[in-house]
């Protein structure tokens, strides 16, 4: 997610001979409703699959941004409406959506304003059944705000614990298992912020997980070890090894070894149209994680100090559940999954095999607890949140609409209850980047048990 032109860049798409063909008479909303596993076209292997069964690395706990720890799949929602609603969104019939913030407005119920451009966000559970929504700022004075919900849904108060004068850029992110939020600087001298979402600590700067254009971060609850994703057209892979992993319950990310991942395998093959293979991995240490002086990058770009690391196109959304880290590329259109045992690595959707795809662009991604992977999109066109479930079917969770022709979804996330689903049209009806941006909560049946 970054409104900087540089996507020109990435490489074009294949033509239709490296695509699979979808039947005549299937559309791309069609799919959704009917799911493709029966199709044969969707790269689902057992790291998808293993959401569902028993695995060595759990959670403690409720998993912050999604339902209750262990339950929670996407239920049959049905289609979305082929109309939209008073916001400009088409959602599914007996689900209502209310904007709880608006750029330049103030939050119903206080006198706090909400800012422009909102990008990634999380929910985070409050003792009392209550819950707090966090949203980052992408523009050039950034920041974190908050906004604080009461068991019902209903907004309590909204707070900033982030300041956009100590911050820039601030786009994807991601949540640690001690509930801090990681807000994650994209540019070229980038840093990772950890926030507290309650308002009671103080930011701190977390210069030791390397200096890149951040895009999101997730931690593995089992061994604390920091997973990062890079929004560039050549990006790697990072994982970051804190030197006191386990110190009352959280880790220390002052200190610590930063590495990158190389995959085992050609990357021609790995990169090739439709590939579904599983590839092993190892991680290599970077050098000088802070190339930096006087605040210019001098010395070899970080992602440039390791040649033999795998070149990801234009990392974007991460997550982690039951022992595999999921992350999502812009620039192929892909969704991954890295299993944390077997240290190896698969794509587990991949647009180029479809002549229509079911997802035409990948962005943030957020789970439910039975394994739903769901990933928002960022195009011209057609910009939805979409359901990748278990057993391989697509299900659309809430489009924009027309109105919304020059924005994004962002910041997907569900209230503890599953009952809410938390996200942002980025810049709004008007497209405007620094000027709009609208997030909102919708309401219904989302999660079944």
């Amino acid at each position: 997610m970054h409104f900087d032109p540089h996507r020109q860049r990435w490489q074009r798409r294949p033509g239709p001979e490296h695509r699979q063909v979808i039947p005549d008479g299937l559309d791309r909303r069609s799919l959704l409703r009917g799911g493709l596993l029966g199709l044969g076209l969707v790269a689902v292997g057992g790291a998808l699959a293993s959401c569902t069964g028993n695995a060595s690395h759990e959670s403690p706990g409720p998993a912050p941004g999604v339902g209750p720890a262990g339950t929670g799949r996407i239920g049959d929602i049905g289609p979305l409406s082929t109309r939209p609603d008073a916001n400009g969104l088409l959602l599914p019939a007996g689900f209502t959506a209310t904007v709880i913030g608006r750029a330049g407005a103030v939050v119903p119920g206080t006198d706090f304003r909400w800012h422009t451009d909102p990008d990634g966000g999380a929910v985070f559970p409050r003792s009392g059944g209550g819950w707090v929504y966090v949203s980052n700022r992408e523009f050039l004075t950034g920041g974190v705000n908050a906004i604080e919900f009461a068991a019902d849904g209903s907004i309590v108060r909204a707070y900033n614990i982030l300041p956009g004068l100590l911050t820039r850029l601030n786009c994807g992110g991601g949540v640690s298992p001690w509930n801090t939020w990681f807000s994650a600087e994209e540019f070229d001298t980038g840093v990772v912020w950890e926030c507290d979402p309650y308002g009671v600590e103080q930011p701190r700067r977390l210069a030791a997980l390397g200096t890149f254009k951040h895009e999101a971060v997730t931690v593995d609850p089992a061994s604390h070890t920091v997973y990062l994703t890079e929004d560039e057209p050549d990006g790697r892979f990072y994982r970051f090894l804190p030197s006191a992993p386990n110190l009352s319950g959280r880790a220390d990310l002052s200190a610590g070894r930063l590495q990158v991942m190389r995959v085992q395998g050609d990357a021609a093959v790995v990169n090739a149209p439709g590939q579904g293979g599983r590839f092993a991995v190892d991680w290599l240490d970077v050098p000088t994680p802070n190339p930096l002086l006087g605040g210019l990058v001098l010395a070899t770009p970080t992602r440039r100090q390791v040649p033999d690391s795998f070149a990801f196109n234009g990392g974007e959304g991460i997550w982690q559940q039951r022992g595999i880290v999921y992350f999502s590329t812009k620039g192929d259109r892909r969704v991954w999954a890295l299993d944390l045992a077997a240290q190896a690595v698969e794509v587990i959707y991949d647009d180029f095999a479809f002549t229509t795809p079911p997802l035409t662009s990948v962005d943030n991604i957020v789970m439910t607890p039975g394994g739903d992977v769901i990933v928002v999109e960022d195009q011209a066109a057609e910009q939805s949140a979409v359901a990748i479930t278990p057993d391989g079917r697509y299900q659309e969770l809430v489009r924009l609409g027309p109105d919304h022709a020059g924005s994004e979804v962002t910041g997907p996330a569900f209230s503890p209850d599953g009952r809410f689903f938390y996200f942002s049209s980025q810049r709004g009806g008007s497209g405007r980047a620094g000027v709009d941006g609208v997030t909102y909560a919708v309401e219904g049946p989302w999660l079944r048990t």
